[in-house]
């Protein structure tokens, strides 16, 4: 792997570190629950794309695999809280 991509990965997992940190900030100062739903999205979102670097860096297809399984459920979990959120419950 060339040096300039070994810089890029590295850079972009610290930005994304970056941005985990201050979603979890947001995650417990949120002053609302939406607030809170977004900073979660905003972790699982960054937690997928971490996974998709290291793949991208190690070369291993696994996991980019994992980051599917991460997007997968990431995905049905915001979507059950934007129901809860406006319905107040999940399960009809």
């Amino acid at each position: 792997m060339t040096t300039a991509v070994q810089f890029a990965t590295g850079f972009l997992l610290a930005c994304l570190g970056l941005a985990i940190v201050f979603a979890t900030i947001r995650l417990f100062r949120g002053p609302s629950a939406q607030d809170r739903v977004m900073a979660l999205d905003t972790m699982y979102l960054c937690a997928m794309l971490v996974t998709l670097t290291l793949g991208i860096r190690f070369g291993n297809p696994v996991y980019f695999e994992v980051a599917l399984l991460i997007a997968l459920v990431g995905f049905a979990g915001s979507i059950a809280m934007a129901k809860f959120l406006l319905r107040g419950e999940v399960i009809e």
